[in-house]
Order: structure tokens, then C-alpha cells, then sequence
């Protein structure tokens, strides 16, 4: 099994994550389903702008939900504070533009009032799903998405707060200027390079890292024109085909199952979920299955992968003590009527906990006669509960 993933491997992206579950007061209960959501790689096309961040979050239905959230811009006094902090010692400067935000910066903006990190109310999101609870699952996704950049680059602190990197480095120079010369001086940005002679006979660098693999794999090329019609083939189905190939790469590439592990029901399941309702209808009857039953396992698919496709079609009988920890929990979340214990599956009202073979548990809500998996899996059934 793949390590747990961890949102902000540098002191200042963990000090985002912190920001938003200590002290930005978000709803405690919501945020961990956002954790797991992120986890997922359902997140995609995440842009910032000047304090505003935006993102597709894939989720139950074909069509992604449409993700903005804005974040409190400072005013032109507090942008003074902060960068009369920066400027107070030459080695914030340097430091920023090194990529790198130091602890002593971002503790004296706070205590003079022009914290870089999110407080109680400067986050407003919004989002195209259903759910009014804020945050959604699908927000507390982009949430801890964001400590990714922030560890790229700090100075997406400062882009979220309302300026861009360069006109931050633009006011610090203005500030340096003769006309400010009680303001200490920025290093020298200028890179006056090497001769032909000493690039030559320097001694060769160590091999740099592999980038991390992509969230999303690439959409496929655009082709012009159709395939000869005696082939049978159109472009639209080539193009569908370079995009299953592309999805099944990056999952080797993260160290996911190959396509020649899956059943033909599984396989037919992942092609389904990147694909919209009509695709599904299409590809149900070339594949000799109901529509309506590969719609089902294609949102399982996308929520929960092979366990999820499992948790929906199958049913087995685990050892007593997952079932009576979540019995305990379900009783717990004052949820309509008493917990019903059949096999796998624990049900109460229109919730159902689902304990798989993989030894995580599945969330299911009722939706007319039928249930369906609502988000990615966790290990512990308390954050499914509620």
C-alpha cells in the first residue's frame, strides 16, 4: 500500500494546514472527508489569482463541481505593515527570493496584524454541489490542495492576500530606493552567468529528482480528421482510447493496479467513470450491460475505485469487531431509527457503513430504492458517520 499522503512538506505549507484546522474556525467534522477527497486526486485545475483561488473537484456525478474560494485581501495599511516587516532585515528579502518563507517573517506580520495565513472568516467559498454545509467536502478538498503551491512558492501567500510576486519585489525595491535609503538593500537579482571555459569545466551537478507525477493525466492529441471509413474507426473513438491509455500510465506510474489485473467488470467500470452519460449508455451496450447498472458502477468507481466497485456489488461476512466499533459510532451520531447489522453492511436511516475486504469502510446514502457509495473510503468509520 502506497504511504499515507501529507499535505505540506515544507514548515510554511504545514503551517497553511494548520492555519485551517486550528485557527481559520472551519467546521471540524467536514474537513476530514476534504483530506481524504484530496488524497483521492479528484482535485484538477487549480489557479490562483489575486486573492482567489479556483479548482474542478470530481465527485459523485460525470460533471466536475466548479470550485472558487476568495480570501480576505489586506488594505493598502496593512500591506504598508507587511512590507515594513519584510523590509526590517535584509534576510526575509533574500529569503523570499529564494523560495523560502521564514518563520520569523511570518510570526512578526502576525502579531502586527497582517497575517499571511487564513483567520476566522477570510476564506468564502463556493461551490457547485448540492451540499450547503460550509465547507463542503469538495472546498476542504482544494483546501489542503493549496499547501502544495504554497510549498512551490510562498509568495502565493502573498497572491491570496491581493498582490502578485512582482509587485511585492517592485514596492521592496521602491522601499530600497536613495529616496528610502534607511530601508536595508535586497540582494542583487541579476545573474551575471559563466564563460563557455568555466561552464565547460565545471564539475557535473548531481541528477536532480523526478517531478511528482501528475494529478490528472493529459488530455489526448485533437485530430483533424477521421480514420478512413473502411478502418470502422472515428477520431472521437481514438482519442477516447489515448485517454484510457493515458489514465492507465499514470496509474502505473503512481504504483496503481495495471489494466491486466482487473476483471472485465471493473475495467468496464474505470472506462466508465471518465466518461459522461451518454458515453456510458454507449459504452453499456457495446459492452452487453445494463446503462443504468454501469452508471452505478462507473460513480463507484470514481469515488472508491476496486473497493468501491466491491463494496456496491458485493456482500461477505467479516469478524464481528469492525461491525460492533461502528455499531457504537452509528448510535453515537443520533441518527432515525436503530442501527440494522446484516453482514457487511450496517444501516441506519438512509446511511449505510460498508466494511470492505480491504479493511476500510464505505459511506452510503439512500437515493430512492437504491444506494449509492457518497466519497472515497476511510480506515475509520468515524469519519463517515456525520
Amino acid at each position: 500500500m502506497p504511504p499515507r499522503r501529507n499535505f505540506g512538506t515544507t514548515w510554511w505549507g504545514r503551517a497553511w494546514v494548520d492555519a485551517l484546522e486550528q485557527r481559520a474556525k472551519l467546521d471540524p467534522n467536514r474537513l476530514p472527508r476534504g483530506r481524504t477527497y484530496a488524497r483521492k486526486g479528484t482535485v484538477s485545475e487549480l489557479h490562483f489569482g489575486a486573492g482567489e483561488m479556483k479548482a474542478l473537484v470530481r465527485g459523485s456525478r460525470p460533471e466536475p463541481y466548479k470550485v472558487t474560494i476568495t480570501m480576505r485581501t489586506f488594505t493598502d495599511g496593512e500591506w504598508d505593515t507587511l512590507l515594513g516587516v519584510v523590509g526590517t532585515r535584509l534576510g526575509h528579502a533574500a529569503a523570499l527570493l529564494d523560495g523560502e518563507l521564514p518563520g520569523a517573517l511570518a510570526e512578526q506580520a502576525r502579531e502586527a496584524g497582517a497575517d499571511l495565513l487564513p483567520g476566522p472568516g477570510d476564506l468564502r467559498p463556493r461551490c457547485s454541489c448540492p451540499d450547503s454545509a460550509n465547507p463542503c467536502k469538495h472546498v476542504a478538498a482544494v483546501y489542503y490542495l493549496v499547501a502544495d503551491e504554497v510549498d512551490r512558492d510562498p509568495f502565493t501567500l502573498f497572491l491570496l492576500r491581493g498582490r502578485p510576486r512582482a509587485d511585492v519585489l517592485a514596492e521592496l525595491r521602491a522601499r530600497r530606493s536613495p529616496a528610502r535609503a534607511d530601508q536595508p538593500k535586497l540582494p542583487k537579482a541579476a545573474d551575471e552567468g559563466l564563460t563557455p571555459r568555466a561552464a565547460y569545466t565545471r564539475r557535473p551537478g548531481p541528477i536532480p529528482d523526478l517531478p511528482p507525477p501528475p494529478r490528472v493525466a493529459g488530455p489526448p492529441a485533437v485530430l483533424d480528421l477521421d480514420p478512413p471509413p473502411a478502418t470502422g474507426w472515428t477520431a472521437a473513438a481514438l482519442s477516447s482510447l489515448a485517454a484510457d491509455a493515458a489514465s492507465l500510465a499514470r496509474d502505473l506510474l503512481i504504483g496503481g493496479v495495471t489494466a491486466a489485473e482487473l476483471t472485465f467488470e471493473e475495467d468496464l467500470a474505470r472506462r466508465a467513470a471518465a466518461r459522461t452519460a451518454p458515453e456510458i449508455t454507449t459504452l453499456a451496450a457495446a459492452a452487453g450491460v445494463p446503462p443504468r447498472d454501469l452508471a452505478r458502477w462507473a460513480e463507484a468507481w470514481r469515488e472508491g475505485g476496486r473497493g468501491g466497485l466491491a463494496a456496491l456489488r458485493d456482500t461477505w461476512q467479516p469478524g464481528p469487531g469492525p461491525l460492533a466499533e461502528a455499531q457504537a459510532i452509528l448510535a453515537e451520531a443520533g441518527l432515525p431509527g436503530r442501527p440494522k447489522l446484516w453482514r457487511n453492511r450496517l444501516t441506519q436511516g438512509n446511511l449505510q457503513l460498508r466494511y470492505g475486504r480491504d479493511a476500510r469502510w464505505y459511506r452510503f446514502t439512500r437515493s430512492g430504492t437504491e444506494w449509492r457509495l457518497d466519497g472515497p473510503p476511510s480506515a475509520s468509520p468515524v469519519d463517515l458517520a456525520y
